[in-house]
Protein backbone atom coordinates (compact mmCIF):
# COMPACT_ATOMS: atom_id res chain seq x y z
CA UNK A 1 0.00 0.00 0.00
CA UNK A 2 1.54 3.68 -0.72
CA UNK A 3 1.83 5.83 1.76
CA UNK A 4 -0.86 9.31 1.51
CA UNK A 5 2.21 11.49 1.18
CA UNK A 6 2.98 9.81 -2.20
CA UNK A 7 -0.52 10.54 -3.15
CA UNK A 8 -0.56 14.04 -2.24
CA UNK A 9 2.86 15.16 -4.25
CA UNK A 10 6.41 14.03 -5.28
CA UNK A 11 7.97 12.21 -2.27
CA UNK A 12 11.03 13.87 -1.50
CA UNK A 13 14.53 12.78 0.46
CA UNK A 14 12.76 14.70 3.25
CA UNK A 15 10.00 12.55 3.33
CA UNK A 16 11.97 9.55 2.93
CA UNK A 17 14.32 10.58 6.01
CA UNK A 18 11.17 11.40 8.16
CA UNK A 19 9.84 7.80 7.99
CA UNK A 20 13.06 6.73 8.61
CA UNK A 21 14.15 8.32 11.02
CA UNK A 22 17.48 9.52 9.82
CA UNK A 23 18.72 12.93 8.16
CA UNK A 24 18.23 13.41 4.94
CA UNK A 25 22.32 13.64 4.30
CA UNK A 26 21.73 10.09 5.36
CA UNK A 27 19.48 9.02 2.96
CA UNK A 28 21.25 10.75 0.10
CA UNK A 29 24.18 8.62 0.43
CA UNK A 30 22.05 5.54 1.17
CA UNK A 31 20.80 6.15 -2.47
CA UNK A 32 23.38 7.23 -3.77
CA UNK A 33 25.88 4.16 -5.56
CA UNK A 34 29.06 5.99 -5.06
CA UNK A 35 28.15 6.86 -1.50
CA UNK A 36 26.47 3.44 -0.45
CA UNK A 37 29.39 2.54 1.04
CA UNK A 38 29.80 5.32 4.11
CA UNK A 39 26.41 3.37 5.34
CA UNK A 40 26.17 1.00 7.40
CA UNK A 41 24.01 -1.92 5.44
CA UNK A 42 21.33 -2.16 7.97
CA UNK A 43 20.35 1.55 7.63
CA UNK A 44 20.76 1.65 4.44
CA UNK A 45 18.22 -1.54 3.90
CA UNK A 46 15.53 0.58 6.30
CA UNK A 47 15.86 3.08 3.88
CA UNK A 48 16.01 1.45 0.84
CA UNK A 49 12.52 -0.43 1.94
CA UNK A 50 11.07 2.85 2.85
CA UNK A 51 12.17 4.62 -0.43
CA UNK A 52 10.19 1.36 -2.37
CA UNK A 53 7.02 1.98 0.14
CA UNK A 54 6.92 5.83 -0.41
CA UNK A 55 7.54 5.34 -4.51
CA UNK A 56 10.60 7.67 -4.21
CA UNK A 57 12.02 8.39 -7.67
CA UNK A 58 14.94 11.40 -7.88
CA UNK A 59 14.29 14.77 -9.02
CA UNK A 60 17.29 14.74 -12.08
CA UNK A 61 16.54 18.25 -13.08
CA UNK A 62 17.13 19.04 -9.15
CA UNK A 63 19.90 17.13 -8.84
CA UNK A 64 21.68 18.73 -11.95
CA UNK A 65 21.22 21.73 -10.57
CA UNK A 66 22.50 21.26 -7.32
CA UNK A 67 25.75 19.33 -8.50
CA UNK A 68 25.91 20.82 -12.44
CA UNK A 69 26.05 16.88 -13.58
CA UNK A 70 22.86 15.62 -15.44
CA UNK A 71 24.13 11.78 -14.97
CA UNK A 72 23.78 11.62 -18.57
CA UNK A 73 26.35 10.03 -21.27
CA UNK A 74 26.41 10.41 -24.99
CA UNK A 75 26.94 6.97 -26.32
CA UNK A 76 27.51 7.97 -30.49
CA UNK A 77 28.64 4.26 -32.67
CA UNK A 78 28.88 4.47 -36.28
CA UNK A 79 26.02 1.68 -37.34
CA UNK A 80 23.85 0.10 -35.40
CA UNK A 81 22.94 -2.15 -37.12
CA UNK A 82 26.57 -3.62 -37.37
CA UNK A 83 26.27 -6.54 -34.81
CA UNK A 84 29.68 -6.09 -33.62
CA UNK A 85 28.29 -2.78 -31.46
CA UNK A 86 25.21 -3.97 -29.51
CA UNK A 87 27.46 -6.13 -27.39
CA UNK A 88 29.84 -2.99 -26.66
CA UNK A 89 26.76 -0.89 -25.93
CA UNK A 90 25.62 -3.32 -23.42
CA UNK A 91 28.74 -2.85 -21.42
CA UNK A 92 28.69 0.64 -21.29
CA UNK A 93 25.22 0.84 -20.31
CA UNK A 94 25.72 -1.66 -17.69
CA UNK A 95 29.27 -0.07 -16.45
CA UNK A 96 26.94 3.68 -16.20
CA UNK A 97 23.77 2.41 -14.54
CA UNK A 98 25.64 0.94 -11.61
CA UNK A 99 26.70 4.20 -11.16
CA UNK A 100 23.22 6.27 -11.45
CA UNK A 101 23.72 7.24 -15.01
CA UNK A 102 22.03 6.96 -18.25
CA UNK A 103 23.57 6.27 -21.57
CA UNK A 104 21.87 8.54 -24.40
CA UNK A 105 22.94 6.46 -28.22
CA UNK A 106 23.17 8.36 -31.18
CA UNK A 107 23.98 6.65 -34.52
CA UNK A 108 25.93 8.29 -37.34
CA UNK A 109 25.50 6.01 -40.20
CA UNK A 110 29.82 6.20 -40.93
CA UNK A 111 29.80 10.40 -41.71
CA UNK A 112 31.95 11.98 -39.67
CA UNK A 113 30.28 15.40 -40.30
CA UNK A 114 27.06 13.55 -38.82
CA UNK A 115 29.25 12.35 -35.76
CA UNK A 116 30.73 16.17 -34.97
CA UNK A 117 27.06 17.55 -35.12
CA UNK A 118 25.74 15.12 -32.86
CA UNK A 119 28.44 15.11 -30.49
CA UNK A 120 27.59 18.98 -30.17
CA UNK A 121 24.21 18.46 -29.77
CA UNK A 122 24.66 16.01 -26.69
CA UNK A 123 27.09 18.37 -25.33
CA UNK A 124 24.58 20.86 -25.45
CA UNK A 125 22.32 19.18 -23.57
CA UNK A 126 24.12 19.26 -20.73
CA UNK A 127 25.61 15.19 -21.05
CA UNK A 128 28.37 14.86 -18.46
CA UNK A 129 30.57 13.14 -20.68
CA UNK A 130 31.19 11.22 -24.39
CA UNK A 131 31.80 7.42 -25.19
CA UNK A 132 32.61 7.38 -29.01
CA UNK A 133 33.31 4.16 -31.12
CA UNK A 134 32.58 6.86 -34.71
CA UNK A 135 35.60 8.15 -34.48
CA UNK A 136 38.27 8.88 -37.65
CA UNK A 137 42.25 9.11 -36.48
CA UNK A 138 41.79 12.91 -37.70
CA UNK A 139 38.56 13.92 -35.79
CA UNK A 140 39.04 17.99 -35.07
CA UNK A 141 35.68 18.56 -33.89
CA UNK A 142 36.42 15.66 -30.91
CA UNK A 143 39.88 16.84 -30.21
CA UNK A 144 38.50 20.32 -29.56
CA UNK A 145 36.03 19.18 -27.58
CA UNK A 146 37.85 17.35 -25.29
CA UNK A 147 40.62 20.29 -25.00
CA UNK A 148 37.47 22.23 -23.72
CA UNK A 149 37.44 19.46 -20.40
CA UNK A 150 34.66 17.64 -22.03
CA UNK A 151 35.34 13.87 -20.61
CA UNK A 152 35.91 11.81 -23.81
CA UNK A 153 36.51 8.29 -24.29
CA UNK A 154 37.11 6.42 -27.71
CA UNK A 155 36.01 2.40 -27.46
CA UNK A 156 36.86 -0.05 -29.98
CA UNK A 157 38.69 2.85 -32.55
CA UNK A 158 40.75 5.59 -31.30
CA UNK A 159 42.08 9.05 -32.49
CA UNK A 160 45.64 9.55 -33.79
CA UNK A 161 45.02 12.88 -30.75
CA UNK A 162 46.88 10.98 -27.51
CA UNK A 163 45.07 13.35 -25.27
CA UNK A 164 41.67 11.76 -25.88
CA UNK A 165 41.50 8.71 -23.86
CA UNK A 166 40.90 5.52 -25.42
CA UNK A 167 39.91 1.70 -25.07
CA UNK A 168 40.75 -0.30 -27.74
CA UNK A 169 41.74 -4.14 -28.85
CA UNK A 170 45.13 -5.37 -29.43
CA UNK A 171 44.92 -4.82 -33.30
CA UNK A 172 48.36 -6.65 -34.10
CA UNK A 173 48.22 -9.24 -31.80
CA UNK A 174 45.22 -10.33 -33.77
CA UNK A 175 46.79 -10.30 -36.90
CA UNK A 176 49.48 -12.18 -36.03
CA UNK A 177 47.58 -14.95 -34.92
CA UNK A 178 45.54 -14.83 -37.99
CA UNK A 179 48.40 -15.03 -40.03
CA UNK A 180 50.56 -18.04 -37.86
CA UNK A 181 47.60 -20.42 -38.32
CA UNK A 182 47.46 -19.70 -41.99
CA UNK A 183 50.56 -20.38 -42.18
CA UNK A 184 50.53 -23.48 -39.85
CA UNK A 185 48.11 -24.52 -42.35
CA UNK A 186 50.37 -24.33 -45.24
CA UNK A 187 49.92 -20.89 -47.23
CA UNK A 188 52.14 -18.99 -48.36
CA UNK A 189 50.38 -16.62 -50.93
CA UNK A 190 48.00 -14.20 -48.43
CA UNK A 191 46.22 -12.05 -49.79
CA UNK A 192 44.86 -8.49 -47.80
CA UNK A 193 41.63 -7.03 -47.59
CA UNK A 194 42.21 -4.07 -45.26
CA UNK A 195 39.90 -1.46 -43.73
CA UNK A 196 39.18 1.78 -44.21
CA UNK A 197 43.17 3.69 -43.70
CA UNK A 198 40.61 6.68 -42.36
CA UNK A 199 40.20 4.58 -39.10
CA UNK A 200 42.47 3.02 -36.50
CA UNK A 201 41.40 -0.18 -37.01
CA UNK A 202 41.65 -0.28 -40.42
CA UNK A 203 44.92 1.46 -40.51
CA UNK A 204 46.72 -1.08 -37.44
CA UNK A 205 45.28 -4.12 -39.08
CA UNK A 206 46.81 -3.99 -42.27
CA UNK A 207 50.40 -2.26 -40.77
CA UNK A 208 50.12 -5.54 -38.72
CA UNK A 209 49.76 -7.81 -41.48
CA UNK A 210 52.74 -5.96 -43.52
CA UNK A 211 54.94 -6.58 -40.76
CA UNK A 212 54.32 -10.07 -39.84
CA UNK A 213 53.97 -10.79 -43.54
CA UNK A 214 57.94 -10.23 -43.71
CA UNK A 215 58.79 -11.83 -40.67
CA UNK A 216 57.36 -15.17 -41.45
CA UNK A 217 58.09 -14.62 -44.38
CA UNK A 218 55.64 -14.76 -46.73
CA UNK A 219 55.10 -13.39 -50.14
CA UNK A 220 55.32 -10.02 -51.10
CA UNK A 221 52.79 -9.09 -53.93
CA UNK A 222 50.90 -5.30 -54.16
CA UNK A 223 48.57 -6.99 -56.21
CA UNK A 224 47.75 -8.84 -53.33
CA UNK A 225 46.37 -6.18 -51.19
CA UNK A 226 42.77 -3.75 -51.47
CA UNK A 227 41.59 -1.13 -49.45
CA UNK A 228 37.88 -1.53 -48.54
CA UNK A 229 36.06 1.91 -48.61
CA UNK A 230 33.88 0.51 -45.59
CA UNK A 231 33.92 -2.16 -43.20
CA UNK A 232 30.97 -4.03 -44.78
CA UNK A 233 29.99 -6.63 -46.64
CA UNK A 234 29.58 -4.81 -50.46
CA UNK A 235 33.11 -4.03 -50.11
CA UNK A 236 34.14 -7.91 -49.03
CA UNK A 237 32.56 -8.40 -51.95
CA UNK A 238 33.61 -6.10 -54.20
CA UNK A 239 37.51 -6.39 -53.00
CA UNK A 240 37.67 -10.29 -53.92
CA UNK A 241 36.03 -9.39 -57.03
CA UNK A 242 38.67 -7.27 -58.02
CA UNK A 243 41.70 -9.85 -56.26
CA UNK A 244 40.20 -12.57 -58.34
CA UNK A 245 40.42 -9.92 -61.74
CA UNK A 246 44.19 -9.58 -61.26
CA UNK A 247 44.90 -13.14 -61.76
CA UNK A 248 47.26 -13.29 -58.92
CA UNK A 249 47.61 -16.85 -57.06
CA UNK A 250 46.32 -16.95 -53.51
CA UNK A 251 45.48 -19.98 -50.99
CA UNK A 252 43.82 -17.74 -48.24
CA UNK A 253 42.61 -14.33 -47.98
CA UNK A 254 42.47 -11.56 -44.47
CA UNK A 255 39.58 -9.49 -43.87
CA UNK A 256 40.12 -6.37 -41.97
CA UNK A 257 36.85 -7.66 -40.15
CA UNK A 258 33.96 -9.84 -40.50
CA UNK A 259 31.34 -8.33 -42.28
CA UNK A 260 34.15 -7.82 -44.92
CA UNK A 261 35.00 -11.66 -44.97
CA UNK A 262 31.02 -12.13 -45.58
CA UNK A 263 31.22 -10.64 -48.46
CA UNK A 264 34.41 -12.74 -49.92
CA UNK A 265 32.97 -15.84 -48.99
CA UNK A 266 29.29 -14.32 -50.95
CA UNK A 267 31.80 -13.40 -53.92
CA UNK A 268 33.62 -16.69 -54.24
CA UNK A 269 30.24 -18.30 -54.31
CA UNK A 270 28.96 -16.60 -57.21
CA UNK A 271 32.39 -17.58 -58.81
CA UNK A 272 31.54 -21.04 -58.11
CA UNK A 273 34.26 -21.62 -55.48
CA UNK A 274 34.18 -23.12 -52.30
CA UNK A 275 35.66 -21.63 -48.75
CA UNK A 276 37.85 -23.53 -47.61
CA UNK A 277 38.01 -25.86 -50.25
CA UNK A 278 39.34 -23.15 -52.64
CA UNK A 279 40.17 -20.29 -50.63
CA UNK A 280 40.56 -19.72 -46.98
CA UNK A 281 38.76 -16.51 -45.33
CA UNK A 282 39.15 -14.87 -42.39
CA UNK A 283 37.71 -12.07 -40.38
CA UNK A 284 38.14 -10.10 -37.19
CA UNK A 285 35.45 -9.10 -34.43
CA UNK A 286 33.69 -12.18 -33.69
CA UNK A 287 30.64 -10.68 -34.01
CA UNK A 288 27.44 -12.27 -32.86
CA UNK A 289 26.18 -15.18 -35.16
CA UNK A 290 29.42 -15.75 -37.76
CA UNK A 291 29.35 -19.25 -35.98
CA UNK A 292 26.23 -19.78 -37.79
CA UNK A 293 27.40 -19.21 -40.96
CA UNK A 294 28.31 -22.03 -43.71
CA UNK A 295 31.56 -22.37 -43.27
CA UNK A 296 31.80 -21.07 -39.76
CA UNK A 297 34.01 -18.16 -39.66
CA UNK A 298 37.69 -18.53 -38.48
CA UNK A 299 38.01 -14.99 -36.95
CA UNK A 300 39.63 -12.53 -33.84
CA UNK A 301 37.43 -12.46 -31.14
CA UNK A 302 37.70 -8.78 -29.45
CA UNK A 303 36.20 -8.71 -25.84
CA UNK A 304 33.18 -6.33 -27.01
CA UNK A 305 31.17 -6.77 -23.22
CA UNK A 306 34.17 -6.15 -21.23
CA UNK A 307 35.95 -2.87 -23.66
CA UNK A 308 32.24 -1.14 -23.56
CA UNK A 309 32.55 -1.53 -19.73
CA UNK A 310 35.86 -0.68 -18.86
CA UNK A 311 35.07 2.39 -21.74
CA UNK A 312 32.46 3.64 -18.79
CA UNK A 313 35.04 3.26 -16.03
CA UNK A 314 37.47 5.00 -18.08
CA UNK A 315 35.13 7.85 -18.37
CA UNK A 316 33.37 7.83 -14.91
CA UNK A 317 36.69 7.96 -13.29
CA UNK A 318 37.68 11.43 -15.74
CA UNK A 319 34.13 13.35 -14.45
CA UNK A 320 35.07 12.27 -11.00
CA UNK A 321 38.75 13.57 -11.60
CA UNK A 322 38.82 17.91 -11.70
CA UNK A 323 39.54 18.91 -15.49
CA UNK A 324 42.98 20.02 -14.14
CA UNK A 325 44.46 16.77 -12.68
CA UNK A 326 42.75 14.46 -15.78
CA UNK A 327 45.56 12.52 -17.53
CA UNK A 328 44.52 10.72 -20.53
CA UNK A 329 44.37 6.64 -20.16
CA UNK A 330 44.80 4.23 -23.13
CA UNK A 331 43.53 0.67 -22.50
CA UNK A 332 44.39 -1.86 -24.92
CA UNK A 333 42.54 -5.23 -24.43
CA UNK A 334 43.83 -9.07 -25.44
CA UNK A 335 42.34 -10.94 -28.14
CA UNK A 336 41.69 -14.63 -28.95
CA UNK A 337 42.06 -16.82 -32.36
CA UNK A 338 38.71 -18.26 -32.76
CA UNK A 339 39.47 -21.43 -35.19
CA UNK A 340 35.95 -22.62 -37.44
CA UNK A 341 35.76 -24.48 -40.59
CA UNK A 342 36.43 -21.16 -42.71
CA UNK A 343 40.12 -21.92 -42.96
CA UNK A 344 41.88 -25.42 -44.14
CA UNK A 345 45.16 -26.22 -45.75
CA UNK A 346 45.69 -24.97 -49.09
CA UNK A 347 44.16 -26.24 -52.67
CA UNK A 348 46.42 -28.65 -54.18
CA UNK A 349 46.84 -27.06 -58.09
Amino acid sequence: MVDPIAMRRRVTLKDVAEQAGVHISTVSRALNPRTRHLITPEVTEVIERVSTRLDYRPNAAASSLRTNRTRSIGVVVPDIANPVFPPIIRGIEDALAKHGYLAILANTDGHLDREAEIASMLRARGVDGLILASVEREDRAISRLAAEGLPIVTVNRRVDDQAVSSVVNDEEDGIRRILAHLVGLGHRMIANIAGPQSLSTGVERYEAFEIHRRSLPLASDPELVMFATAFNEAEGERCTDELLARGAPFSAVVCSNDRLAIGAITALRRRGLECPRDLSVTGYNDMPLVDRLSPALTTVRIQQYEVGRAAAGVLLDAIETPPERREPRHIVHPVELVVRSSTGVPAQR
